[in-house]
C-alpha cells in the first residue's frame, strides 16, 4: 500500500486560498483523469468540499507522487503552483489513513462532529468509481472510512460537539437568541437546490420561518424540493420556486436568505444588497455557505444587515468547546486504522498464497496423472484413494505455514513475506499477478454495489 494524499483545507489555508482553488464538477473529473495519466499514479481520487480540497492516490513513488499530484492541483485549481504550495499538507501510507478517517468522524471539519461529510466522502468515492479511477486499495479505505464515521457517530456523542455547519451558521446569524425563537415567523429564501441548500431550508421550517422561497437556476430542482418542504409528511412550511431572474425581487421581502450555489462569481453583489435595503426597517440576515462565495463581503457593511459566511464561521468555530467525546473518537480511528492496515497487509499476501496452492494442486495433479501412466492396472477406487492421499499430505505441509505468513504478513513490516514466498517456491510472477487482478475485478464489482 503506497496511498498519499496532498490537499488544502480551512486548517491550513485562508479562505481566499479556498475560495480560489475550488473545483467544478468537470473540473474534478478532469484531474483523476491527468492523476492516472501521471506515471506515480496507479488510483486516484478527489474529495472536494466548501473547506477542503484533497487528492487520493496510491503511488509507487513517494516524492514523484507528492510532486505530481501537487502540480495537478496547482493546475487544475488555477492557483499557481508557488503561491499553493505552503497551504499544502501531505498524508503518506498510515498517516493518510489516519487522516481520512478522523475527517469521516468530523474531527477535521470546521465544525467538530458534523455529520455531513459523509456524504462527501460517499460522492468522492461513487465519482472515483465512475470514472473507475478508485481500484481496491481506494474502494477499500473509502468503504472503510464511511463506516468509520458511522460508528463514531452511532458509539460516541460527537454529534454533540458540533453540529452541522448550517445550524452553527444560524447560530452565529442569531448571536444569542435561540434560534428557533429567532425563526419564527421570518420568511426566508435559500438560492440553490443542492445537499446543502436543501438542508439549509429543511432547518429553517423546522426552526419555524413562516415561509420559503427556492431559487435555484434549474426550475424544476427548486420546485422538486419546494414540493418536499410543503409536504404534511414533510416540514409543512409554506415553499415555492422561483428562477434565479427573481433573486433580485425575493431579497426586498425575505428577512433571513441563505445561499449555496455552484455558481464561479458572485450570486449577490453588494450592490444589490444595498438595493434590497433601502426601503426595508427589519433587519436582514444573510448566510453565504458557498466556496468560492456567493455573496459579496460588501454586503456586511450595508447599514441593517448581518452576514455570515464561511470565514467568520471560521473564526467562531476556532472558540468552539470541545466535547470530551472527541477524545473517543480519536481512541476508534487509531484503532481502526491498525486494523486496516492489518488487513491491507494481510490481503497483500493472498494472491501469493493463493498462487503457491494453485502450483501445490498443478503438482499433484502432474503426479498423479504420471502414476497412473505407470500403472495402468489401478482402478477408480484406488486411483480416488491415492489421489486423496496425495492432496491431503500436500495440504497438510502448506497449512501451517500459510496461516502464519498471513499472520506474520498482517503486523508491520510483513510486506516481505510474500516476496520470501515467491522466492522460496519459485512462484511465477504473471500467475500472482493474475490472481491480484481477478480478485480486483471482484472487489470492483461487490463495492460499485455498495455505494
Amino acid at each position: 500500500m503506497s496511498l498519499l494524499v496532498v490537499g488544502l483545507s480551512h486548517r491550513s489555508a485562508p479562505v481566499s486560498i479556498l475560495e480560489r482553488a475550488s473545483l467544478s464538477a468537470d473540473t474534478r473529473i478532469k484531474l483523476l483523469q491527468d492523476t492516472l495519466a501521471a506515471e506515480p499514479a496507479t488510483e486516484g481520487t478527489v474529495l472536494a468540499t466548501c473547506n477542503r480540497i484533497e487528492l487520493y492516490a496510491d503511488v509507487d513513488k513517494f516524492h514523484a507522487g507528492v510532486a505530481e499530484l501537487s502540480t495537478l492541483l496547482a493546475q487544475h485549481s488555477g492557483v499557481g503552483l508557488d503561491e499553493l504550495t505552503p497551504y499544502l499538507y501531505v498524508h503518506y501510507e498510515d498517516r493518510a489513513v489516519h487522516h481520512l478517517f478522523s475527517v469521516a468522524c468530523g474531527l477535521d471539519s470546521m465544525v467538530v462532529g458534523e455529520g455531513q461529510i459523509l456524504g462527501q466522502i460517499k460522492d468522492a468515492l461513487a465519482l472515483g468509481q465512475d470514472l473507475h479511477t478508485a481500484g481496491r486499495l481506494l474502494n477499500d479505505l473509502f468503504q472503510q472510512a464511511l463506516r468509520v464515521g458511522k460508528r463514531a457517530h452511532s458509539e460516541t456523542g460527537i454529534d454533540r460537539a458540533g453540529q452541522s455547519l448550517v445550524t452553527f451558521g444560524l447560530e452565529q446569524l442569531a448571536q444569542d437568541a435561540d434560534v428557533e425563537t429567532w425563526a419564527r415567523g421570518k420568511k426566508a429564501l435559500v438560492i440553490g437546490a443542492g445537499s446543502m441548500s436543501s438542508l439549509a431550508a429543511a432547518t429553517l421550517a423546522r426552526s419555524g420561518v413562516s415561509e420559503i422561497v427556492i431559487a435555484n437556476r434549474t426550475l424544476a430542482r427548486a420546485e422538486r424540493l419546494a414540493q418536499i418542504l410543503s409536504e404534511p409528511g414533510s416540514t409543512g412550511v409554506a415553499a415555492h420556486a422561483v428562477e434565479m431572474v427573481a433573486v433580485g425581487d425575493e431579497l426586498t421581502r425575505a428577512d433571513v436568505v441563505v445561499s449555496c450555489t455552484g455558481a464561479t462569481g458572485l450570486v449577490l453583489t453588494g450592490e444589490a444588497v444595498e438595493d434590497a435595503t433601502r426601503e426595508r426597517t427589519a433587519p436582514l440576515f444573510l448566510l453565504d455557505l458557498a466556496m468560492p462565495r456567493d455573496i459579496d463581503a460588501a454586503a456586511h457593511r450595508v447599514p441593517g444587515v448581518r452576514l455570515v459566511d464561511i470565514e467568520s464561521l471560521a473564526e467562531a468555530s476556532a472558540d468552539a468547546p470541545m466535547a470530551a467525546d472527541v477524545d473517543q473518537v480519536r481512541g476508534i480511528v487509531s484503532d481502526e486504522v491498525a486494523a486496516f492496515g492489518a488487513a491491507q497487509r494481510a490481503a497483500h499476501i493472498t494472491p501469493t498464497v493463493v498462487a503457491l496452492r494453485t502450483m501445490a494442486a498443478d503438482v499433484v495433479a502432474s503426479e498423479v496423472a504420471r502414476l497412473e501412466g505407470r500403472l495402468p492396472g489401478l482402478d477408480d477406487k484406488q486411483r480416488a484413494e491415492i489421489t486423496q492421499t496425495v492432496r491431503r499430505v500436500v495440504d497438510k505441509l502448506l497449512h501451517a505455514p500459510t496461516v502464519r505468513v498471513k499472520q506474520l504478513a498482517s503486523e508491520p513490516g510483513g510486506a516481505g513475506y510474500a516476496d520470501a514466498l515467491r522466492t522460496l517456491f519459485d512462484l511465477d510472477p504473471e500467475t500472482v499477478a493474475s490472481v491480484s487482478r481477478a480478485d480486483l475485478n471482484d472487489a470492483d464489482v461487490k463495492n460499485r454495489g455498495r455505494v
